[in-house]
Parts: C-alpha cells; structure tokens; sequence
C-alpha cells in the first residue's frame, strides 16, 4: 500500500512537455551528470513508440531540483522532479537516485515486469555497460572490487558508532562499554572514505543499489 501511496504521489507531479527536440548526449556531459536511457518498441508491435529518459541527478543547468525529462518519439513529451513515476504505453517508467547517480530507471508493466531502460552508448552508464559486455571478467572484477570497498566502510563505521553509543551511561550500566579494536589514522580514514564514494559512483553506473551499502546515497 505505501507503495502504490509513493507511486500516486509521483504520478501528481508530472507535468506536460513542451514538445522540444531531444538533444543528443555529448561526451563532455558525462563528468556533468547527465544520463540518458532508452525504452524501444515492444518486440510484439504492441508498444511501437521509443520513449527516452533525460536525467539531471544533481540538478538541471539553472542549479534547480534534480528532474527527470521523458521524451516520446524524440519530442519532450512530460517531466517531473525525482523521484518520478511516467505514465506510458502498458505501464509506467520509474526513476530514483542516490547521491553517486541514478539509481533506478525502469519501465514497469501493468503486470509488475520490470525491464531496465538501455542507457546511451555515450553516457557514463552506457560506457560501463559496454566494459560489461566486452570484458566480462574485469567488470565481475571491478564489481567485487566496489562490493568489498563499501562492506569495509560500513563496518568501520559500525565501530565508530558503536563506541560512543556504548558509552551512554544506561547502555554502559546494562551492557558495558565497547572499544573499538581498529584505530585508523586520518589519511587512512579519508582514502577508504574516498574509495567507498568512488564505489558508490561505480555501482550507481550499473544502478545497483541495496539499503545498506550504498545507504549514504539514500
């Protein structure tokens, strides 16, 4: 149910188009933010249309909110601000982000399949997709490698919370304090800081995304 409240509430904040051209993605826009995806006609006729997202994650040229621009045949055809739910031929297209990039861009049937759009062959998401399918292995590699990267942040900062939290005199009375057996040194704090956000980045380029991981993109 709150689901269906949070998609409802999406819906209302669709706005029209005003029927402009699609531009074309420009390799320069890749460390800009913007991101591009593509839902094509249905492989049984039934949807002949090709609809296009155009995404500003962090905010459009003028430093307005993140918003989401859904094309039809090429034509600006609605917009909204993110998270964004668009009505669409036998469904609907749902758009999220986190703070490293998009986190969700799926074209959902009425039936509940979920098919994710095809990003632009020159966008961020579409160059890691390429590495994906031409090098399988060093993408697995650099998946397992993002994977590993977050997990040790989250726990290091389990125990840097944990310790003051212990430390609270009814938490310390019940169940005693707790010292955290790792103590890292500043630069060491800030380059695993920065790897987790260079993770975070690297999973948002494949929309990956799962609640505890990349929780600080939420």
């Amino acid at each position: 149910m709150f689901k269906s409240w949070q998609r409802s509430r999406a819906l209302r904040r669709v706005k029209q188009g005003d029927g402009r051209s699609l531009r074309r993605f420009r390799w320069w826009q890749v460390p800009l933010g913007r991101a591009l995806f593509y839902l094509g006609p249905s492989p049984d006729g039934r949807r002949p249309w090709t609809y296009a997202v155009d995404l500003r994650p962090w905010g459009n040229r003028t430093g307005g909110e993140p918003a989401a621009h859904l094309y039809l045949d090429g034509r600006h055809h609605s917009y909204s601000t993110i998270p964004a739910v668009f009505p669409v031929e036998g469904g609907v297209i749902e758009v999220a982000k986190s703070s490293f990039g998009i986190r969700r861009c799926h074209y959902v049937t009425a039936e509940d399949e979920e098919h994710q759009l095809v990003p632009d062959p020159k966008s961020g998401e579409g160059r890691r997709a390429r590495l994906e399918r031409d090098h399988p292995a060093v993408s697995r590699m650099v998946g397992v490698a993002s994977v590993l990267m977050l997990v040790v942040g989250v726990g290091l900062n389990l125990l840097q919370i944990i310790e003051p939290l212990s430390q609270i005199p009814p938490i310390a009375e019940n169940l005693g304090t707790f010292t955290s057996p790792v103590r890292l040194p500043l630069w060491l704090n800030i380059a695993l800081g920065v790897g987790a956000a260079l993770a975070s980045m690297e999973r948002a380029l494949r929309l990956r995304y799962h609640w505890l991981l990349d929780a600080g993109g939420n």
